[in-house]
Order: structure tokens, then sequence, then C-alpha cells
């Protein structure tokens, strides 16, 4: 089965090699790590004792494993961990986040590359982040000794149906899973149709909520707020983890707003990096004053420059800006195919959040949000003026909305305990052999 993968995966690099030739000399993308994607030669593991593999696909995920690690730290100490991403932006953010541990880009799923892998990285468990189906890495990780696990997992309604029409396909690839760490029951019970025995199954709950930082007052937003001068009484709107057809979106709104003689600082985060460069255009085209963040290093706004647009154009300060938030429009969701954007962050410090119909990615956050009217969805820029018109001209009701958003992400912490208590029982009968 596993030259089968090969060569339908040799089949889809020929038919992307074009595109990815043209992103990579257009982009800088796709250009690092080719022999620990294409070979699977990672840095290799210099231990010998018991050790988890965690595979986080991007950013997101990523940074999704912050309160893992640092409990699994706490609780074991012994055990070494490593971390790979797909991406080069995942990558960049792990090497940020856990600049002490061994972090590389996952091999792509060819048999002889994750053989090597395996082999440099020895995990005693191979942990995937989420929903992450390799057929020859699970495999080979399973043949080597390891337990393999799906962490934080979650299934749409759309996958669950793609993931049947496959099943056959893939059904020794799932019975080589040993747990199935979800979000919610309704997520156990579509894992179950793909022919996953309950004991597998395990209702954890969602990491992410554990990973939201709450407090305004947080060294990295307090520093970010002296440095761009914010002052109290001011209302800032972040636009963060915006995507192209978005920006023009925020901006015409922004300018709508100074046109009507609203007093607020809009703060532009857009999601990719090769995109600063981009949006900087746009706003200058505007004729709109602009600071870029990256060019402030750590020396305050100047004060001549307090009421420009701020381009935050740095890798990785998008949780400490959300913090500045009065008005958090959240990315990815005015147009289709995106799919959104993680709503919760902005949430979680009690800002009043918007964002746009398209939130596939998200529907159950989404759900979770608007049962408690801790959210606002909006349909395009005109619906986005006149919300955040409403919510300047009402500040009771905006800090109202803000703090039920709050309140719901306070009351859903504990996941990352129930899952590394899972962990645990998962390595127990593989850590007695290698005592």
């Amino acid at each position: 089965m596993s030259r089968i993968f090969n060569l339908i995966y040799i089949v889809l690099l020929f038919f992307a090699a074009p595109w990815l030739i043209y992103k990579s000399w257009k982009t800088g993308k796709y250009r690092e790590g080719w022999s620990e994607k294409f070979l699977g030669r990672c840095p290799e593991r210099v231990g010998r004792g018991a050790c988890i593999w965690f595979h986080a696909v991007s950013v997101g995920e990523v940074r999704l494993l912050q309160p893992l690690v640092a409990e699994l730290q706490r609780r074991r100490p012994d055990w070494d961990i490593v971390i790979s991403s797909t991406t080069e932006t995942g990558l960049a953010q792990a090497r940020q986040l856990f600049p002490e541990m061994l972090t590389f880009y996952a091999p792509l799923d060819f048999s002889w590359a994750t053989r090597q892998a395996i082999s440099r990285i020895r995990p005693t468990t191979l942990a995937l982040v989420e929903l992450e189906l390799w057929p020859n890495l699970i495999r080979t990780a399973k043949e080597s000794g390891a337990r393999i696990c799906l962490l934080n997992g979650r299934l749409s309604a759309k996958s669950q149906k793609g993931y049947q029409r496959v099943q056959r396909w893939l059904g020794s690839t799932l019975a080589r899973i040993d747990l199935v760490a979800v979000q919610t029951e309704e997520y156990a019970d579509r894992f179950g149709t793909l022919g996953f025995p309950k004991p597998k199954l395990k209702v954890t709950g969602s990491i992410k909520y554990d990973n939201l930082e709450t407090d305004r007052n947080h060294p990295k937003t307090a520093g970010l707020r002296r440095l761009l001068r914010l002052t109290e009484g001011e209302v800032v709107w972040v636009a963060g983890s915006t995507m192209a057809g978005e920006e023009p979106i925020i901006l015409d709104v922004y300018q709508d707003l100074l046109k009507d003689g609203a007093e607020v600082r809009l703060i532009m985060v857009p999601r990719h990096p090769e995109r600063f460069d981009e949006v900087a255009r746009m706003i200058e085209q505007r004729r709109l004053p602009m600071v870029r963040r990256s060019q402030l290093a750590d020396r305050p706004i100047p004060e001549q420059c307090k009421d420009a647009v701020i381009l935050v154009d740095t890798l990785g300060e998008l949780s400490a800006v959300w913090g500045l938030a009065d008005l958090a429009f959240v990315g990815g969701s005015l147009l289709p195919g995106r799919g959104g954007q993680n709503m919760m962050e902005p949430a979680a410090f009690g800002a009043s959040v918007y964002f746009g119909k398209h939130t596939s990615n998200f529907r159950d956050t989404v759900n979770l949000l608007m049962s408690r009217d801790a959210a606002t969805i909006i349909d395009d820029g005109k619906d986005l003026t006149e919300m955040i018109h409403k919510d300047l001209h009402n500040k009771t009701e905006r800090l109202m909305r803000g703090m039920r958003a709050r309140e719901l992400v306070m009351a859903q912490v504990g996941a990352t305990a129930r899952t590394v208590v899972e962990l645990e029982r998962l390595m127990e009968p593989v850590l007695r052999t290698i005592k």
C-alpha cells in the first residue's frame, strides 16, 4: 500500500510542480527544508529515553502546543519533546516558542522520507495535532513501536463524508491510531463513524482555550501599548489575520469612519508575511499615514505619527496585538474559500469581535459565540461600518458583548490537563520497555 501512496504523491507533485515553482519564485515560499521534506533528513535526536513527536501543520497548530508542552515539561521533565511543522511560518513559530527543543520540517509522506525521519527521531509516541492522517508516516511510526494519537481532534460534517468515501483506502491507517482525543462529543460521534472504537475516543475539550491570554496587562501587550503610544480612552480597532481582498474593504471602512468624524486607531495584521509589502502599498496609495511595526524595533512611535495606521509586519505578535483591541475584525471570513481564523483570541481579551459569514473552519466556535451574543457576523464593508458606528456610540453594549465573550472563554479551560493524562496513559506500556 505504501507504494501506491508514493505513486499518488508523485503524480500530485508532478502536476503541482509548475505552481510550486511559480510561488517559490514569486514569494520565496517552498525554498527551505528540501532534504528534511523529501529525504527525511531531520536533525537526529540524541537522547535514548521517552520521546513525544508533535506534528503541527502550521502556525495555529504550533501555538496550540504551548500549554501542552509546558504541562508535559512540568509533569514529565525526563521526556524528550520534538516538534515538526509543514509550513515555513509554522516552523518559524515553533523555533520562536520552543527554542530549546528539536524543531524541523515534517517529512512529506513518501515511505523513504518517513523511514529516515522515524529512524532519526525514534519517537515513543507520534502525536498529530487536530487531523493529520499521513498513511506512510503513521505506518512507519507504528512499525517502529511508537504509539499514535490525534490530539485536539475535530471533524466537520463535510470532512466526515470525505473520509467515509475513502475509508477503504485509509482503513489500515485509521486502525493503527491508538488514541483520538477530540474536542467535543459531536466530533467523537463523527470519528466513530470512521471505525474508531469507543475505547480509543476520548473527549478532552479544546486546548485552544487553555492557550488564550486574557490579561490586557500581559507584558507583551503592555509593551506594545507603550510602543504605539496608546492612551487610556482611545478606541483601538485591530483587523487581524486579514487575507487578499479584505484589506481594501478594511481601509474603505476606516476612511468612511474618519469622514464621519469617528475617533479610532487602526492596527492591521495581514495573515501571510509575503503580503506585508503589498498591504503597505495599499495604505500608501490611499495617502494614509502609516507606520510599520518592523521599523519601530523597540523605539516608541514618533509623537507626530500617533494617528497613523499601524501595519504589524512581524511574526508572532498577533496574540499580543489582540490585547490592544476594543474592536476586533477577524480576517479570512469576508470572502469565500478561506474558512475564517481564530476568533477566540480577541474574544478572550473581551474585545467586541466581528467576522464575516465564511467561517467553515470554526463553525462550532462561531455557534458557541453567537449562542451567547458574544460576537457579530457581518456581511460586507457597509455592514462593518454600521456595526463599528454602533459600538462607538454605545460603549456599554460594546463592553457587555466583550465581557460575555471573555467569560465564555474562561468557562472552557481545562483541556490541557485532560490531554496530558491521556498521553501518560498512552505512553505507559511503552515506558515499561524503555526502563
